[in-house]
């Protein structure tokens, strides 16, 4: 059986922690192996390898998700990555194309998917291969994992089983979906034997590959991938599931939780307080997330989570953080980003006037690693090496540095830099145009 895990998302819910290239999967806060913390992605990739699935395993990803992928659970972690977002179903669609022309799998091998912001118990994964059985064998197109609820729950969509059916079979069949109800329906949905839908089912190759020949798509990787802009931005359960009569359902009985909101988050982390500050005895059930060096204090606020990060700060009563996109109202620039070589972090941004700015960076490479040459056509540069040694090339040519020394690189001239030992700088950039778009590696 092939894996498909989904990491996507515009990291909304979860900020500031999260951004658009650092979504709330990738948020080093739950309690890992070692006294490590460990994200959401890593605690995933860690449960696949103890159930023998992570080397089955292809993760599909948006382009601005690649390098923060590889950085937290390595390099060789196969990615299929989607030219632009384009919702669930075209990102299996060409995960399922890869699969079938480039790995070659046969077209009656399954195929499960599931999220990679899910928290569940280790066994869960287990339910994951049982899926196997059922497609393979053909009892089902689809066969999904539903969750016994433990509470009549707005916010989730249901699975409703077939009326009649066998409540102690393995597997039953489905009946209908009901998308987030209200509590008072979701309590009559649960009395009925509905589950929780988590997000995870499987299917045949072929019978994916059928369906997208229906639309008149490609099924070779290549050609889908070049042709992907085309293909209609919905979700998975709108243009498949829902279309789909024979569905069968796997119960679940056992922890779940989509950790989506700060609530929820929270409940899962072993510790209040991540970061420099303090939080006061009467402030109880309240949870502090600080990645700045500045120290936060917290005085008798009860039942609060304030997060920290270069991108902003948010303090919230934690009943209300599920509301926290009807705030985010203002753009702004990253200010917080991992990359192929480290990682930077904005310390400073300013206009003067209608033609000058200045942005300020602290910038971190990994031993070994390095920025490739490049230019810039509206800003120049100054480099300060904080610590470590490195080799700086400048208008092609190349000398060693090391902490004190300082590096100019005017407006067009190309520039690079490789760390020797991990090396740290502050990159003062100033012109008429400080952006992530005025960075140029060829030629015109």
């Amino acid at each position: 059986m092939k894996l498909i895990l989904l990491s996507g998302g515009s990291g909304k819910r979860l900020w500031p922690l999260s951004n658009d290239s650092r979504s709330k999967q990738f948020l080093k806060v739950l309690a890992g192996p070692e006294d490590r913390l460990e994200s959401m992605v890593q605690r995933v990739w860690r449960q696949l390898e103890q159930v023998g699935l992570q080397s089955s395993a292809i993760v599909a990803t948006s382009r601005s998700q690649v390098d923060i992928l590889h950085n937290q659970i390595g390099h060789d972690v196969p990615v299929v990555m989607e030219p632009e977002r384009r919702d669930t179903f075209p990102a299996i669609a060409l995960a399922v194309s890869y699969i079938h022309s480039e790995l070659k799998a046969g077209e009656n091998e399954a195929v499960a998917v599931l999220p990679v912001d899910s928290y569940v118990e280790d066994h869960f994964f287990s339910k994951v291969l049982q899926l196997q059985r059922m497609v393979e064998g053909g009892g089902a197109d689809l066969a999904l994992i539903g969750v016994e609820p433990t509470f009549p729950s707005a916010k989730y969509g249901y699975i409703v089983p077939e009326e009649g059916g066998d409540k102690t079979a393995e597997f039953r069949k489905v009946s209908h979906f009901h998308e987030k109800p209200v509590e008072t329906v979701a309590a009559e949905l649960i009395a009925r034997g509905a589950l929780w839908n988590c997000g995870v089912f499987a299917f045949r190759i072929g019978w994916l590959v059928r369906q997208i020949e229906q639309l008149q798509f490609p099924t070779d990787y290549s050609e889908l991938k070049g042709r992907y802009e085309e293909l209609p931005k919905i979700s998975f359960d709108q243009q498949i599931v829902e279309k789909t009569g024979n569905i069968a359902v796997l119960p679940y009985d056992g922890s779940w939780k989509d950790l989506g909101t700060w609530n929820t988050l929270t409940e899962e982390m072993d510790t209040p307080l991540i970061g420099k500050g303090t939080i006061s005895v009467d402030s109880e059930n309240t949870h502090l997330i600080n990645e700045l060096d500045i120290p936060v204090a917290i005085l008798g606020v009860p039942n609060a989570v304030v997060a920290v990060s270069p991108d902003g700060v948010l303090v919230s009563d934690k009943a209300a953080s599920p509301r926290l996109k009807e705030v985010l109202t203002f753009d702004q620039r990253l200010m917080y980003e991992e990359c192929p070589w480290g990682w930077y972090r904005v310390l400073d941004y300013k206009r003067y006037g209608e033609e000058t700015e200045m942005l300020t960076k602290r910038v971190s490479i990994a031993a070994g690693r390095k920025i490739r040459s490049h230019y810039h056509k509206r800003r120049q540069e100054v480099w300060t090496i904080l610590f470590g040694e490195g080799e700086v090339t400048v208008g092609g040519e190349t000398r060693a540095v090391r902490a004190g020394d300082v590096v100019t690189i005017a407006p067009l001239v190309r520039h690079g830099i490789r760390a020797v030992s991990e090396l740290e700088l502050v990159e003062v950039q100033t012109g008429s145009e400080v952006t992530d778009e005025d960075i140029w590696e060829r030629e015109e």
